[in-house]
C-alpha cells in the first residue's frame, strides 16, 4: 500500500518554478547545482536527497542537513541508441509514500521486515525513468527503460563522491597474473585507505563502507542483479569511487588441475545485451550514525524483487558438517577415515547426536566432472538409506560446470537420494551470463524442491528474496583460509558483520576447535586451527547471517566435549528477530536474536580483550541462563571455556557486562521460565 505524502516532501505543493526558488535560498553554494532539482527525504526526515537534472543527472545526500554525498553523477550509455543523459528534460514526476511489512520465508535476521521508504520517481522525455527510494536507513536508485527493441548497454556510469582524504574499508581485488583481471572467488581482506589513494588500477567488490571512526557510515552497494553484470568500485585518484562493470564475455577456455573452471579469454566493448523495457539494478547507499546500525540492516533484501517461488515451505534450512576443511581427519573411530560409505556413516551419527539437521559430501564423493561416475568406496544407496533412517538430510557438492552440463537428470538423481540441498562451486565471475546461469540453477532446483549454496559466488546483494533456495552463499574470506594462510584473524572476523554482510548471508563455516593465539597460529592442513578463542568461533553462529551454517570442525574432537557440542547443535540457523546491542568496525560486536521466546546473545572481540557492557531492556522476567564464556586461561590457551547454565532474572534495564579475551567471544542462551 502507499499514500501521497501531504507535508512530507516539499515538491508536492509548490510548483517547480517555486521549488527551484526554494532550493536556490536554501542552498549555500548554489553554484554547484543544476537548475532543475527535485528533493525527497525518508521518512523520519533525516536523510535527505536532493536529484539535478540539466544537461546531466546527479544528485546528493545530506544526514541531518549535514552532506555525506557530494554531487555524484549518473548515466546509461547505450550502443546505436541515446543515453540517459541525452539531450535530457524532465517530462513529469511523482512522490509517492510506501509503508508495508515483508514476510521472509527463510529469516536470517527476522521474520517480519517493515517496508517503509519515499520515492521520487522521475519520468524523463527520452524512453527512461529514473528511481530514488529514501529509507530510513538508507538511499537507493535505480534507471528503466521502455525501449521497444532490445537494447546493448556499452557502460554505466555511477559516480559516489565524498569528502577528500575520507576513510573507505574495501576488498581490493588483486588482479596478479591472471588472464582476466574481472575473474574473482570474492574472497579478499577488507583493506583501509583513503579515497584520494585509490587509483583507477584499484577496484573492489561490494559492498565497500566509508566513514572514520566517529562519522557517519555509508556503506556503497548494489541490489536486484539480474539479466545483468555485478557491479565493482575503482578509484579515480579523487575523492570518488565509481562503478566498474565485467564486459560481456565473448570467447572462454575451460582450465586445467584439480577443479577445471571457465575463464573468459576475450571480452565485448559493452558490459550486457538485454530486453528494451526493464528496470536495472539498484545502486544502493546504506547509511548508519553509529556503526552498530550496520549488521542488523536488510535494505538489500527490501529492495529485492519478491519471491519467484510461491509456497517456500518446503525450504528446510538448519546447521550441517562439512569435512573438507580437516581433511577428513577422523581419530578414535574404528574404521579408516576417507572419502568412504563408513566415514560419512559416522557424519550422519554425529549429526543426530549433537541436533545437526545434514551432512555435507564435498568435493571427491563423484567424479568432478562427472556426477554420475561414484567414488568407488561410496554407495550412495546405502548412505542415503541410513540418513534417512536416522532423519538427517544430505547435502552434496558440486562443480558448477559438471552440474551446468548434466542439471536435469543430476537433480532428479539428487531427488532420489533424498538430497535437499546442494552446494555448487567455482564460478568466480559476476558478468552477466554467469549472473544469468546462478537464475538458471536456482529455478532448476527450486523446481526439484532443492536448496542451494553458490560458492566461488559473489555476495548476495537481496538474491535470496528473489530465490529463497538460495539460504546462503559463500564470497567471503572465511575458515577455509585456516588451511594455507593466517589472513582469518579476530580482526578480519569483527570486520564482516559491518561490511560483507550487509550483502546478505555469508557460509564463513565457523566451528573449528583447534584454537590459538596470534603467535601460536599455524596453517596446517588437515589439523587445522583458527586465531581466536573457542567461544570467537561459537559466537559465529550467533553473530553470522547464514540460515545454513556449516559446523567445519573435527567430529572426532567435538566428540570429546559433548556438553560445548550440545549447546552449539541448539543454536537456531533463522530468527524472528534481531538487534545489535554494541559493535565498533574490526573491535567487537554483541548480537542479540530472538527464535520464539528464546534469545541468544552472542560477542565477538577484535585482536584486543575487550570488557562490554550491554543493556537488556527487552525482556523482563525469570529465565534460565545457558552461557559459554572464554575460560580464565583462554588469553594464553584459546581453547579454554566455561560452560554455566544458572537462574536470571531480569528487570526493566538490566546492565551486563563480561570481558572477552583477545580475540574471544561468548554465547548465552536465554530461556523463559514459566
Amino acid at each position: 500500500m502507499y499514500k501521497t505524502p501531504v507535508l512530507s516532501f516539499i515538491n508536492i505543493a509548490v510548483s517547480m518554478k517555486l521549488l527551484y526558488c526554494f532550493i536556490v535560498l536554501s542552498v549555500a553554494n548554489t553554484s554547484l547545482f543544476a537548475t532543475d532539482s527535485l528533493l525527497v527525504s525518508s521518512p523520519d526526515k533525516k536523510i535527505t536527497v536532493t536529484v539535478f537534472v540539466n544537461n546531466s543527472i546527479s544528485y546528493t545526500v545530506k544526514y541531518e542537513g549535514n552532506i555525506i554525498l557530494q554531487p555524484s553523477s549518473i548515466d546509461l550509455v547505450l550502443q546505436n541508441k541515446p543515453s540517459l543523459s541525452h539531450k535530457i528534460k524532465l517530462q513529469s514526476y511523482t512522490v509517492k509514500t510506501f509503508d508495508n511489512n515483508i514476510i521472509s520465508p527463510v529469516p536470517e535476521k527476522r521474520k517480519i521486515i517493515r517496508d517503509n521508504y519515499n520515492e521520487l520517481k522521475l519520468n524523463l522525455q527520452q524512453p527512461y525513468a529514473l528511481l530514488f527510494r529514501v529509507y530510513n536507513d538508507g538511499v537507493a536508485y535505480r534507471i528503466a527503460t521502455s525501449f521497444k527493441d532490445s537494447i546493448v548497454i556499452q557502460n554505466e556510469k555511477a559516480v559516489f563522491t565524498f569528502q577528500k582524504q575520507q576513510k573507505i574499508l574495501l576488498p581490493l581485488i588483486d588482479p596478479g597474473q591472471r588472464t582476466d583481471k574481472f575473474h574473482t572467488s570474492f574472497e579478499e581482506l577488507y583493506q583501509l585507505k583513503t579515497i584520494d589513494s585509490l587509483s583507477i588500477a584499484s577496484f573492489a567488490y561490494t559492498p565497500v563502507l566509508i566513514g572514520a571512526a566517529n562519522e557517519i557510515k555509508v556503506a556503497v552497494t548494489e541490489s536486484d542483479l539480474e539479466d545483468y553484470p555485478g557491479m565493482f568500485l575503482q578509484g579515480t585518484g579523487s575523492n570518488a569511487i565509481e562503478a566498474l562493470f565485467a564486459p560481456y564475455p565473448l570467447a572462454t577456455a575451460i582450465t586445467d588441475g584439480e577443479f577445471p573452471q571457465e575463464v573468459v579469454t576475450k571480452r565485448a566493448s559493452y558490459i550486457a545485451k538485454t530486453k528494451g523495457t526493464r528496470n536495472f539494478p539498484w545502486r544502493v547507499l546504506i547509511v548508519a550514525k553509529e556503526d552498530k546500525e550496520l549488521p542488523g540492516c536488510d535494505l538489500l533484501y527490501r529492495l529485492a524483487s519478491p519471491s519467484k517461488i510461491q509456497d517456500a515451505s518446503w525450504i528446510n534450512p538448519g546447521k550441517g558438517t562439512d569435512e573438507w576443511i580437516i581433511g577428513i581427519n577422523l581419530f578414535n573411530v574404528p574404521f579408516k577415515a576417507g572419502i568412504n560409505t563408513a566415514t560419512y556413516k559416522y557424519y550422519i551419527d554425529f549429526a543426530k547426536q549433537f541436533g545437526l539437521q545434514r551432512i555435507m559430501m564435498d568435493a571427491g564423493w563423484s567424479n568432478y566432472q562427472n556426477l554420475f561416475d561414484i567414488h568407488p568406496h561410496i554407495s550412495m544407496d546405502t548412505i542415503a538409506a541410513y540418513a534417512k533412517a536416522n532423519g538427517i538430510k544430505l547435502s552434496l557438492w558440486t562443480l558448477c560446470s559438471t552440474l551446468d552440463k548434466q542439471l536435469d537428470s543430476a537433480l532428479a538423481q539428487f531427488n532420489t537420494w533424498g538430497v535437499d540441498f546442494i552446494m555448487t562451486d567455482f564460478m568466480d565471475r559476476d558478468d552477466q551470463v554467469m549472473v544469468n546461469f546462478y537464475d538458471r540453477i536456482s529455478k532448476a532446483c527450486a523446481d526439484k524442491k532443492i536448496m542451494i549454496m553458490f560458492h566461488g559466488a559473489y555476495p548476495m546483494k537481496g538474491y535470496n528474496r528473489t530465490w529463497p533456495n538460495n539460504v546462503t552463499r559463500e564470497g567471503v574470506l572465511g575458515s577455509e583460509y585456516n588451511i594455507w594462510s593466517d589472513k582469518p584473524t579476530p580482526s578480519h572476523n569483527v570486520t564482516l558483520p559491518f561490511t560483507r554482510m550487509l550483502a546478505g548471508p555469508m557460509d564463513y563455516e565457523p566451528g573449528i576447535l583447534d584454537n590459538a593465539t596470534k603467535e601460536q597460529f599455524r596453517p596446517i592442513s588437515k589439523k587445522v586451527m583458527s586465531q581466536g578463542t573457542r567461544c570467537h568461533q561459537l559466537a559465529m553462529f550467533v553473530v553470522y547471517d547464514s540460515p545454513v551454517q556449516i559446523f567445519s570442525g573435527n567430529p572426532s574432537q567435538a566428540m570429546m566435549e559433548p556438553a560445548f557440542m550440545k549447546f552449539l547443535g541448539e543454536i537456531p540457523t533463522t530468527w524472528d528477530e534481531t538487534m545489535i546491542l554494541e559493535g565498533k568496525v574490526g573491535e567487537y560486536i554483541v548480537t542479540a536474536r530472538r527464535k520464539g521466546t528464546d534469545w541468544w546473545i552472542g560477542g565477538m572481540a577484535g585482536q584486543a580483550e575487550k570488557e562490554v557492557d550491554y543493556l537488556i531492556d527487552f525482556i523482563t522476567g525469570e529465565y534460565e541462563a545457558t552461557a559459554c564464556i572464554d575460560g580464565i586461561n583462554a588469553a594464553d590457551y584459546p581453547s579454554d571455556y566455561q560452560l554455566n547454565t544458572y537462574s536470571m532474572y531480569f528487570g526493566s534495564d538490566n546492565l551486563i557486562k563480561l570481558k572477552m579475551a583477545a580475540g574471544g567471544g561468548f554465547v548465552i542462551k536465554l530461556k523463559k521460565k514459566k
